[in-house]
């Protein structure tokens, strides 16, 4: 590991339906490792075509909130074109698009500068691929 630069991969299992998983939780173990007291910046990386990462409040009815607006945006019927897996596939492809496969946020003092009530999760429409990683960097 470089005293500049780290970074780790998280395994998670989301499941069989769309979801909203807070990893804000490893964000913070993997800083305590690595970051020490310094500066720097968290890089949240989802090397998938169909999730994405948002940073947004949790358990107050947002994260349900933001998949009943991706079914509103991107209704998981048979209008896509992209058509394999189960039906409505083809908008998990788009979902990175709209919600983006990374997220760069601000370390002070070793710790990630989140506004009180925002975490950071990994957002997965796709029911097809249970197993997903996401990678965390740290650059002081």
């Amino acid at each position: 590991m470089s005293d500049r630069f780290s970074t780790r991969i998280l395994n998670l299992t989301t499941g069989d339906s769309e979801t909203v998983v807070d990893i804000t939780a490893d964000c913070e173990s993997y800083l305590r490792d690595v970051a020490r007291d310094r500066d720097g910046l968290l890089n949240v990386f989802v090397p998938h075509a169909t999730a994405g990462v948002a940073v947004l409040e949790t358990g107050a009815g947002s994260d349900d909130d933001l998949l009943a607006a991706l079914r509103d945006l991107l209704p998981p019927d048979d209008r896509w074109i992209h058509r394999h897996g189960s039906p409505g596939h083809g908008r998990d492809h788009v979902l990175p698009a709209f919600l983006a496969p990374h997220a760069t946020l601000p370390v002070v003092g070793g710790r990630l500068e989140l506004g009180t009530w925002q975490s950071v999760c990994l957002v997965d429409t796709n029911g097809d691929n249970p197993r997903r990683r996401v990678r965390l960097s740290f650059l002081a």
